[in-house]
Protein backbone atom coordinates (compact mmCIF):
# COMPACT_ATOMS: atom_id res chain seq x y z
CA UNK A 1 0.00 0.00 0.00
CA UNK A 2 0.94 3.89 -0.84
CA UNK A 3 1.70 6.67 1.77
CA UNK A 4 -0.24 9.03 1.84
CA UNK A 5 2.86 11.70 0.01
CA UNK A 6 3.00 8.51 -2.92
CA UNK A 7 -0.58 8.46 -3.40
CA UNK A 8 -0.57 12.16 -3.85
CA UNK A 9 1.90 11.98 -5.86
CA UNK A 10 0.44 9.19 -8.15
CA UNK A 11 -2.76 11.13 -8.06
CA UNK A 12 -0.95 14.17 -9.68
CA UNK A 13 0.61 11.93 -11.93
CA UNK A 14 -2.56 10.33 -13.27
CA UNK A 15 -4.10 13.97 -13.43
CA UNK A 16 -2.13 15.49 -15.81
CA UNK A 17 -1.44 12.63 -17.81
CA UNK A 18 -5.19 12.17 -18.23
CA UNK A 19 -6.61 13.34 -21.56
CA UNK A 20 -9.81 14.98 -21.98
CA UNK A 21 -12.31 12.55 -23.30
CA UNK A 22 -14.94 14.68 -24.59
CA UNK A 23 -15.95 18.56 -25.88
CA UNK A 24 -13.86 21.08 -27.69
CA UNK A 25 -10.60 20.24 -26.17
CA UNK A 26 -11.24 16.29 -26.79
CA UNK A 27 -7.74 14.11 -26.32
CA UNK A 28 -5.97 16.74 -24.88
CA UNK A 29 -4.15 16.26 -21.49
CA UNK A 30 -6.35 18.21 -18.99
CA UNK A 31 -2.94 20.72 -18.08
CA UNK A 32 -3.02 21.10 -21.14
CA UNK A 33 -7.06 22.61 -21.24
CA UNK A 34 -6.62 26.33 -21.44
CA UNK A 35 -7.70 28.26 -17.74
CA UNK A 36 -11.16 29.50 -19.43
CA UNK A 37 -12.19 26.21 -20.16
CA UNK A 38 -11.84 24.85 -16.77
CA UNK A 39 -13.18 28.05 -15.13
CA UNK A 40 -16.38 27.58 -17.55
CA UNK A 41 -16.42 24.11 -15.58
CA UNK A 42 -16.02 25.42 -12.58
CA UNK A 43 -18.92 28.07 -13.73
CA UNK A 44 -21.29 25.07 -14.61
CA UNK A 45 -20.62 22.33 -12.45
CA UNK A 46 -17.89 19.55 -12.89
CA UNK A 47 -18.62 16.34 -14.42
CA UNK A 48 -19.64 13.33 -12.07
CA UNK A 49 -16.90 11.07 -11.21
CA UNK A 50 -13.34 10.72 -11.29
CA UNK A 51 -12.89 13.32 -14.00
CA UNK A 52 -15.01 15.84 -12.24
CA UNK A 53 -12.79 15.25 -9.03
CA UNK A 54 -9.74 15.62 -11.44
CA UNK A 55 -11.28 18.45 -13.07
CA UNK A 56 -12.12 20.49 -10.09
CA UNK A 57 -7.96 19.75 -8.84
CA UNK A 58 -7.25 21.52 -11.88
CA UNK A 59 -9.28 24.53 -11.50
CA UNK A 60 -6.97 25.13 -8.51
CA UNK A 61 -3.94 24.19 -9.78
CA UNK A 62 -4.78 26.45 -12.18
CA UNK A 63 -6.34 29.30 -11.00
CA UNK A 64 -2.83 29.02 -8.24
CA UNK A 65 -0.82 29.47 -10.75
CA UNK A 66 1.05 26.14 -9.98
CA UNK A 67 1.14 24.78 -13.58
CA UNK A 68 4.66 24.95 -13.86
CA UNK A 69 5.13 22.64 -10.51
CA UNK A 70 3.27 19.97 -12.96
CA UNK A 71 5.27 20.09 -15.27
CA UNK A 72 7.87 17.71 -15.06
CA UNK A 73 4.92 15.03 -14.57
CA UNK A 74 3.91 15.04 -17.98
CA UNK A 75 5.04 11.96 -19.75
CA UNK A 76 6.15 12.15 -23.38
CA UNK A 77 3.59 10.42 -25.45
Amino acid sequence: MLDDGAAEHARLIKLVNTRMPFGRFKDRKLLDLPEPYVIWFKNEGFPKGQLGEQLATLYEIKVNGLEGLLRPLVSAD
